[in-house]
């Protein structure tokens, strides 16, 4: 890591089914161990299972629930005097995915009984709704970052 300037950034590829970056982010964020293949065809499934419930385009499923779920503000912890505060900042657009990324694979994990194949298609047809645990999670954020608001001038 340099000590000055910023480090740039490489290239996202894009994914060999439906030709997307996000899908493609999307799937490193389900790999375990390494393991490509198998996030490839969870994902992959997940979406077919998708377009079979909706009878809708999987990638047009897939990002508005991902835009349903990335989060606009969130907190971080700022040091003033001896207190700490919990500051109310925004979110850049590509941190706000990898969270909401992060939350669907999280709530898909936590989901019951089922096969992570059908949980995962579960809750991006719940995130495209606007319902389902993912969509809690970004509510619960915003609420914090709402209830900090007062805290907002500490922001530099």
């Amino acid at each position: 890591m340099p000590r000055h300037g910023n480090v740039p950034r490489r290239p996202a590829i894009a994914d060999a089914v439906y030709d997307s970056v996000l899908i493609h982010k999307f799937i490193c964020k389900i790999m375990i161990d390494g393991k490509k293949s198998i996030a490839e065809s969870i994902v992959y499934k997940a979406l077919e299972a998708v377009k079979e419930k909706l009878n809708k385009s999987p990638m047009e499923v897939f990002e508005k629930a991902l835009a349903n779920v990335t989060p606009m503000l969130e907190v971080k912890a700022r040091r003033v005097g001896g207190a700490t505060y919990q500051v109310p900042v925004e979110v850049s657009r590509t941190r706000g995915q990898a969270k909401a990324m992060s939350w669907l694979k999280e709530v898909a994990q936590n989901r019951g009984g089922r096969s992570m194949i059908e949980n995962l298609s579960a809750e991006l047809i719940d995130a495209y709704n606007g319902v389902g645990g993912a969509i809690k999670k970004r509510e619960d954020v915003h609420k914090t970052a709402d209830a900090n608001k007062a805290f907002a001038h500490f922001k530099w």
